[in-house]
């Protein structure tokens, strides 16, 4: 990993459009092998899906309380997650003791029934508001293709012939989340974060900003570099599974959020995982295994598990929220 001041863009172009990609995987392998970050244009992602969720978002979070608690957060992780029920408590990245300053809404893969023997399965919750699910999955079913076609494009930036892996994307595990940043008050104490310093612990997050800004990025000797919206980019970065799938070739960097703008802040990440069945481990062709095999949903549990009010053994167990 090296030091950086600011966040590379990748032309995403010869990806969309079917065109040679080497040059393309070159640069991706540049960006996250030594940052883990990069904003992404010409995705192919229409800008007026993005312009609706964002709107159905709002409409979302300006909604009662009791309308929003009415499909709080259930066991399968889908519904509304409320502000100070999160805390980043396996963070090692920071001394964390309060919650987020955030509210979202959370959509995941749509499954006609829970299957007791596939962790986080399950229909959604969706709230009493016209056309709100009809934005999320035209949002969802576009961002999931765009996910397809990066995990493939990381594949040959580390140049690995096993494609084995994207068998688990093909029922892949989906989160969308609609994010409510409240402004921090100006005398905020500096342990309080939107979102507190951590990593991903997926495959890819594509990250939609609007244009108030407050993410991030952690470099190499622990300086914050800011990665403001870019008109029609994401921001991409990768999470600490394909860190292994890559074994350790592609980072998965540290990030924060502090909304210190004095704004309310709106953002919609889309995190592209496998399935929870799937075995992490390093691809062939990687070199010597770095990492042991794991099966994602199990890693998945503990980490819900540690941070949610929703996903305790025991409601009274709050592991220090």
């Amino acid at each position: 990993m090296t030091e950086f001041t600011e966040v590379p863009v990748l032309d995403l172009a010869p990806l969309i459009n079917g065109e040679d990609t080497r040059q393309l995987a070159a640069n991706f392998a540049d960006a996250y092998g030594n940052i883990g970050f990069a904003y992404i244009v010409n995705h192919g992602v229409p800008p007026t899906l993005r312009k609706a969720v964002f709107a159905y978002s709002k409409r979302f979070h300006d909604l009662p309380d009791a309308a929003k608690q009415a499909i709080a957060l259930n066991e399968t992780h889908r519904g509304y997650i409320a502000i100070n029920t999160s805390t980043d408590v396996n963070s090692d990245l920071a001394e964390v003791t309060k919650p987020n300053q955030s509210a979202s809404f959370m959509m995941m893969r749509e499954d006609t029934k829970t299957d007791p023997d596939l962790y986080l399965s399950g229909p959604n919750q969706w709230p009493d508001l016209n056309g709100f699910r009809d934005a999320c999955e035209a949002y969802v079913q576009a961002m999931t293709e765009l996910g397809r076609k990066l995990m493939g494009l990381a594949l040959d930036a580390i140049g690995t012939t096993d494609t084995s892996i994207l068998n688990a994307f093909e029922t892949p595990t989906l989160w969308l989340r609609l994010l409510h940043y409240p402004p921090l008050p100006p005398q905020a104490p500096q342990d309080l974060y939107g979102s507190a310093p951590h990593k991903d612990f997926g495959c890819l997050t594509l990250l939609a900003q609007d244009d108030v800004g407050g993410l991030q990025v952690q470099t190499p000797e622990g300086q914050w570099v800011d990665a403001p919206p870019q008109d029609d980019a994401f921001i991409v970065n990768v999470g600490d599974m394909l860190h292994r799938m890559s074994n350790g070739k592609l980072l998965s960097t540290p990030h924060r959020v502090i909304n210190a703008s004095g704004r309310e802040r709106y953002s919609v990440p889309f995190f592209f995982d496998p399935n929870v069945l799937a075995t992490i481990e390093p691809l062939a062709g990687t070199g010597s295994a770095k990492f042991e095999p794991l099966i994602f949903g199990d890693f998945l549990k503990g980490e819900l598990e540690a941070s949610y009010d929703a996903h305790q053994a025991d409601p009274s167990d709050q592991k220090s929220k």
